[in-house]
């Protein structure tokens, strides 16, 4: 049986190759970025304890690098300490002559019929959610105007009283946004995880029908033949024998599902049931057998 040492290579190139379609824009400062208000809180006086506090470390300069006295500086001569001699080791037998392979991991995913499926669904949840933050913030927006326009009829309780109320508005609704988008990460794991544990398979079966036993990444090799290639290979069987995935449906956490005991998997019914909920819980054959 042969042994792929890569596996945890194929499985990051799958994440990679995903992770610019599935993952939301990055938070930023200043209020460009997701879950943070266009106007921050006013800042409120330092907390007694802060004033105990061990200072913050102050940063030593650097040595001037281009001065005349480092650039003549000899490096310095450090001790040697004898190590002891390695022992001779015992002839062993030769390892196998080399078959080579390469693959695309990029390239099979760009061709599979379930990794389409995933960034079709997620995106679409991914979009949705980046819209209703843009609601909401025009909406934060307009109430800050409202109360920026009524201060000067308002007394400074009323004031405080309502900016500590759209205050807690806003921290509440970047907590829901928090959960939401972690949800939509964590279906993107479940479901490209059901394509990254077959794919490992896949390459293992297509690799020893070519009598394969090195496969590496078409991105790692300068010169290879056509015959080496299996990428489109792969890609085939794979979606044979995964032609969609399950999904956690949009309301779901998939932590709560996991801990319930009762994630489906796509060997439980119709492959294509798989994408919109749990499937009927009658008995069906492994995964990969049809």
């Amino acid at each position: 049986m042969m042994r792929f040492s890569s596996k945890a290579a194929l499985l990051g190139a799958v994440c990679l190759s995903f992770s610019a379609a599935l993952m939301p824009a990055a938070q930023a400062e200043g209020g460009n970025g997701w879950f943070v208000p266009k106007t921050q809180p006013a800042a409120q006086a330092p907390h007694p304890a802060a004033h105990n506090a061990a200072p913050a470390p102050v940063a030593l300069p650097a040595p001037a690098a281009d001065s005349q006295e480092a650039a003549d500086q000899a490096p310095p001569v450090l001790p040697l300490p004898p190590i002891p001699s390695a022992p001779d080791v015992a002839k062993e037998a030769p390892p196998p002559t080399t078959i080579i392979g390469v693959i695309s991991v990029s390239g099979v995913m760009r061709q599979t019929s379930a990794a389409m499926q995933v960034e079709r669904v997620l995106g679409g949840r991914r979009d949705a959610l980046a819209q209703d933050l843009q609601r909401e913030q025009a909406g934060w927006r307009d109430e800050q105007q409202t109360l920026q326009a009524q201060a000067k009829s308002l007394t400074s309780d009323q004031i405080q009283t309502r900016e500590r109320s759209l205050q807690a508005k806003v921290m509440k609704a970047q907590r829901d946004f928090r959960n939401r988008n972690r949800i939509i990460q964590e279906a993107a794991q479940v479901s490209l995880g059901q394509i990254e544990r077959e794919l490992v398979q896949v390459i293992q079966k297509v690799a020893s029908a070519h009598g394969m036993n090195l496969v590496l990444h078409s991105e790692q090799v300068a010169l290879h033949v056509d015959g080496q290639d299996i990428t489109n290979e792969v890609a085939a069987n794979l979606n044979k024998v995964l032609p969609s995935v399950f999904i956690p449906e949009a309301n779901v956490d998939p932590e709560e599902l996991a801990k319930s005991g009762k994630m489906p998997t796509t060997a439980d019914g119709d492959p294509q049931m798989a994408a919109s909920g749990p499937a009927p819980a009658a008995p069906a054959a492994p995964a990969g057998k049809k």
